[in-house]
């Protein structure tokens, strides 16, 4: 005989945040890589609006906005690779990346403001993509990519 559990009571029974998760390695190093070029723009004035940004099923790895001249509110891509032997980083954001990344962003860019409320400032929008080569740390920042 299979026992059955009780069904839940209420929606307020369901706990809709997901489990917390142990990052993987590889997600560590991708956090170290956002937290690099973070600060290497921040160093040369930008203004980091929000990090890991999630609109629907996509992340944008950085908002931020380049001062210019002109300003413009900037979606920045971050890539780590730890070798060429496969290619270069940058060949790694292909079509659908592109056009996930766009679809995010025009969607965040349409409701006027970050996913947590914060207004966003009206600037016109550039996508870059910025490299991170590590053993030295170097940087590759692609403007206005796609």
């Amino acid at each position: 005989m299979i026992a059955r559990q009780a069904p839940l009571e209420t929606i307020a029974d369901v706990d809709p945040r997901p489990e917390p998760r142990t990052r993987t390695a590889a997600q560590r190093l991708g956090d170290g890589a956002e937290a690099l070029v973070a600060e290497r723009l921040m160093d040369q004035g930008w203004t980091i609006l929000a990090r890991n940004v999630h609109v629907g099923r996509h992340e944008l790895d950085l908002v931020a906005v380049d001062p210019g001249p002109p300003p413009q509110l900037v979606i920045v891509e971050v890539r780590l690779r730890s070798s060429r032997a496969f290619g270069l980083a940058e060949e790694t954001v292909d079509f659908r990346k592109r056009r996930h990344l766009r679809d995010a962003a025009w969607q965040m860019i349409g409701a006027g403001r970050l996913p947590d409320a914060r207004p966003l400032p009206p600037l016109p929008p550039r996508f870059d993509i910025v490299v991170v080569e590590p053993d030295p740390p170097r940087l590759r920042h692609h403007r206005a990519a796609f």
